[in-house]
């Protein structure tokens, strides 16, 4: 039974302390995403830039 008595006592402990969150609003939420898409972005293009110039300079000293 203490097990039951556990489960129940942490159920109701979760539900107390989700209604102490305060959650994002939308415009929050769309603003976040849309910083977290831009900025891998960013990281995607730079690390594309940084291995395309990398590629070439060690391609050119294996070459000659």
């Amino acid at each position: 039974m203490k097990g039951i008595s556990s489960l129940t006592q942490y159920i109701k402990d979760s539900k107390t302390e989700l209604k102490k969150v305060t959650w994002p609003t939308r415009k929050d939420t769309i603003n976040h995403t849309t910083l977290v898409v831009v900025f891998s972005l960013a990281v995607a293009a730079f690390l594309g830039v940084a291995d395309y110039i990398l590629s070439a300079i060690f391609e050119n000293l294996i070459l000659h």
